[in-house]
């Protein structure tokens, strides 16, 4: 009897180192994994400061004064004045628009009754 405890014993120790090589590299991959994509998270936020760095260099008032008036031939633009912008109150907004009557009911030819 002692045997059989001692090979079930001896099988279960092996089964859980075997379970734990097993969990030993899986979480060495998902380490590896997270290190990747973290690289790649740096490397989209380079991206887009560079590109916001650049967004703000291409939109300078200086320059778009400038494109403005070597191309207003061509578009027609005029500087912003301000008397160009209004109030608030002053904005004509569209009415609302009148709900469609769907089922119309003729009055004209319906009987009155009387209590």
């Amino acid at each position: 009897m002692k045997g059989v405890i001692y090979v079930l014993t001896a099988l279960a120790v092996f089964g859980l180192a075997l379970w734990a090589y097993q969990e030993n590299y899986r979480t060495q991959q998902v380490l590896s994994d997270t290190q990747q994509l973290q690289r790649e998270i740096g490397a989209a936020q380079i991206r887009l400061s560079v590109l916001r760095a650049e967004w703000a260099y291409l939109n300078r008032p200086d320059r778009l004064r400038e494109l403005a008036d070597l191309n207003f031939d061509r578009l027609g633009l005029l500087p912003l004045r301000p008397d160009q912008f209004g109030q608030v109150d002053q904005v004509a907004y569209p009415s609302e628009p009148d709900l469609p009557i769907l089922n119309p009911v003729d009055v004209a030819n319906l009987e009155v009754q009387q209590p």
